[in-house]
């Protein structure tokens, strides 16, 4: 197949990956391919049974895969703190931070600090756990930092005054924003790396419409789970992005990076389209101000 998948992963033998919500769907498959290339892959999750288990499932693929356990709940800054901290102090090394967890659609809800729960886990948890990692990623030459977007951007806008979502909710509206949000902090990420001579890089991703947990909120989704693998991916074929922006020599620092076929639905890997509105420079300023003072994380990246 033109493009890249699984396959096109070369040995990752004496890295080190960082894979959040790595215990099912997009995460789960990413963390397998990895493993069997050779990878360590530490698979930050909220629930540790869960983790295991996945870990159980891999290990009877790849007998002896390097996998290790951190607890990671991105609901809660304190543990995506505490989360950073462990790796930081733990780890020799980490190369690729795979920013992967996410939630979708789901009825109003809110983080321990507050935060709407689809903007504070899909972009406030990412932007502060990267953050918080920079330092440790500089460590290693060629190091990355993945985000994981959406095509759900191209219906989103971020609601300046209402960033919690105190006046009003619509979930779907609010899950398009999360993740034209991601695409705004790819895009002053990678401009403040460079501007620093930073020997990391930072690239996104989306799945395309994958048959994963996180629809299970969304009936529009569960009713199109039975056409994964035919104009729908399948959550092993949906990794398939996550993969090259992790992984891929090849992937240009800035990129973003999605399926092929049906409209960026499903199929290999390759550059995605964005809209207009993810390119905005002024607009992902003003996010990433936004979002030092809303997390209290300031990886110290200036704003030049």
């Amino acid at each position: 197949m033109k493009g890249f998948t699984a396959a096109s992963v070369a040995g990752q033998a004496g890295k080190c990956f960082l894979v959040t919500g790595a215990n099912t769907g997009i995460g789960y498959e990413a963390t397998r391919v990895l493993a069997a290339r050779g990878a360590r892959v530490l698979m930050a999750c909220r629930s540790e049974e869960k983790a295991r288990l996945a870990m159980e499932h891999i290990r009877m693929e790849v007998p002896g895969a390097n996998l290790a356990f951190v607890p990671l709940d991105q609901a809660d800054l304190f543990s995506v703190r505490e989360c950073a901290e462990q790796v930081a102090r733990d780890e020799p090394r980490l190369d690729v931070l795979v920013n992967n967890a996410g939630v979708m659609v789901p009825p109003l809800e809110r983080t321990v600090q507050g935060h709407e729960l689809q903007f504070g886990v899909n972009h406030l948890a990412p932007f502060a756990i990267t953050g918080l990692l920079l330092p440790k990623l500089s460590e290693t030459p060629g190091a990355r930092v993945v985000i994981t977007a959406s095509l759900a951007h191209v219906r989103g806008r971020i609601a300046w005054d209402d960033l919690d979502a105190r006046r009003s909710y619509r979930a779907r509206q609010r899950y398009g924003d999360s993740k034209l949000a991601n695409l705004l902090h790819l895009l002053e990420l990678d401009r403040r790396l460079r501007a620093a001579g930073s020997p990391v890089s930072a690239m996104a991703c989306h799945p395309g419409i994958a048959a994963t947990e996180l629809g299970r909120n969304s009936l529009g989704f569960r009713l199109l789970f039975p056409l994964a693998g035919v104009v729908l991916n399948s959550a092993e074929d949906g990794a398939w992005p996550t993969l090259q922006a992790a992984a891929d020599p090849g992937a240009a620092p800035g990129e973003y990076y999605g399926p092929q076929r049906f409209l960026g639905m499903s199929g290999p890997s390759g550059i995605a389209k964005r809209k207009a509105t993810a390119r905005d420079a002024e607009a992902a300023r003003r996010l990433w101000e936004v979002s030092v003072q809303m997390t209290g994380i300031d990886c110290g990246l200036a704003g030049l």
